[in-house]
């Protein structure tokens, strides 16, 4: 089993094979719309180069050695600047951070640091910004980057963690969703 296992995961990863798909993206993107996943905003850079996203990619690889797995647009303005500094939080958002959350997502069409207004920053370890109320807030520097078709997959290794009262925000369907 182990080397059959071995043999397909070898065939995967070879560029000569393409592989062939009847799945329709929207097919796709509309049955994970109907995956809850957790709200967490990913943050990087510093000062006026500071920027972020919203994503529900966020999720432990590990925690013994302690490890965070996000996955990033390649087209993301977040990417180069992550690229840049190396460093990155995972800042896990409750209720009360609905409209900060909008904001990373792009919703008003604030970019860059414009993004970090009506909210209260620190750092950590790494300088990272950190949100002063996250949920979590997850420190990490880049261990691994892995680029796969339309997203990178970041690895990092955790730093620092700080964890304060509430519950994670769920985003299903389309919308926000309070966990309580």
């Amino acid at each position: 089993m182990t080397i059959q296992t071995a043999h397909l995961f070898n065939l995967r990863n070879d560029p000569a094979i393409e592989p062939v798909s009847d799945v329709d993206p929207q097919s796709l993107k509309g049955a994970l719309r109907q995956l809850a996943g957790g709200v967490s905003i990913i943050t990087t850079g510093a000062d006026l180069e500071r920027t972020g996203a919203t994503v529900t990619s966020a999720t432990a690889l590990s925690v013994h050695p302690p490890r965070m797995l996000v996955s990033l647009n390649k087209t993301s303005s977040t990417w180069p600047v992550l690229q840049k500094f190396g460093t990155f939080a995972v800042n896990v958002v409750g209720a009360r951070h609905q409209q900060l959350a909008n904001q990373f997502a792009g919703v008003g069409g604030l970019k860059g640091a414009e993004r970090y207004n009506g909210a209260n920053w620190t750092s950590l370890v790494s300088g990272a910004p950190v949100l002063g109320d996250a949920v979590a807030a997850i420190d990490c520097e880049v261990e691994e980057a892995i680029e796969r078709h339309s997203h990178v997959l970041i690895i990092g290794r955790v730093l620092a963690v700080h964890s304060s009262e509430g519950v994670s925000l769920a985003y299903v369907d389309g919308g926000y969703h309070r966990l309580d």
